[in-house]
């Protein structure tokens, strides 16, 4: 039996996990899916979060756990699950991202986005007038995250999706050779993603190779499009 751990990524929450978590619990694997503080179901007003309090918050889980986790980390949480791995390294089994933020040390995701001009979400993004959250605009969910999904599944998300806090979208990513390097990791990437374009995906695992790299035929969101071929590859670490 393997536990993994799932972070979500931004403006979503532990549920856009459900059914790949469904399809690793019938292989007999443990499935923790948590929601970030102030995402999801959790109501810490954004204010109180952070980058590194999201990276304390999983560190806690997955040292909790009697055996090292393997830890996937989805668009924005691929910061997430970087920073962990430079607290808890030994808790680890493996780094996957998923579609996801995979940055060097010193880098945000403000930064890499701003290399990504393809992307639909800075067009489709509306800031809060305290510039402390941010929203996607409904009328392009679809396009942005969900091109593949049925309307069910895009209405199910237009229904969970929450205010996203800003601050750390501008917060650098602190990894090092020693300690989040020595973590195997792998790249699933996804080839008709619209937020995070396939050539943004392929830059940052020229800048941070993988020991891995499987491509699915999918938008931004697998975990509803592709969930039992995401599941599939999931269990091969």
């Amino acid at each position: 039996m393997t536990t993994y751990v799932l972070v979500h990524g931004a403006w979503h929450g532990g549920w856009c996990w459900h059914r790949v978590a469904a399809h690793l619990e019938r292989g007999a694997h443990r499935v923790i899916a948590p929601d970030l503080k102030s995402l999801g179901r959790d109501r810490t007003p954004p204010s109180q979060t952070s980058l590194a309090a999201w990276a304390d918050q999983i560190a806690s889980l997955a040292q909790s756990e009697p055996d090292p986790v393997v830890l996937v980390g989805h668009s924005f949480g691929g910061t997430v699950i970087s920073e962990v791995a430079e607290r808890i390294p030994e808790h680890l089994r493996s780094l996957v991202y998923l579609t996801a933020f995979m940055l060097e040390n010193g880098r945000s995701l403000q930064q890499a986005a701003a290399d990504d001009p393809e992307s639909l979400v800075g067009p489709a993004t509306v800031v809060a007038d305290d510039h402390l959250t941010a929203t996607i605009r409904e009328d392009a969910l679809r396009a942005v995250f969900y091109g593949y999904c049925s309307d069910a599944d895009v209405l199910l998300a237009r229904s969970l999706l929450v205010s996203q806090a800003t601050l750390p979208f501008a917060t650098p990513v602190h990894v090092s050779a020693g300690r989040f390097g020595r973590v195997p990791r792998a790249f699933i990437e996804c080839s008709a993603d619209r937020a995070i374009t396939h050539a943004a995906q392929r830059r940052m695992q020229d800048r941070l190779p993988c020991r891995e790299r499987i491509t699915l035929d999918a938008d931004h969101s697998p975990f509803l499009c592709r969930s039992e071929d995401l599941a599939a590859v999931l269990q091969r670490f």
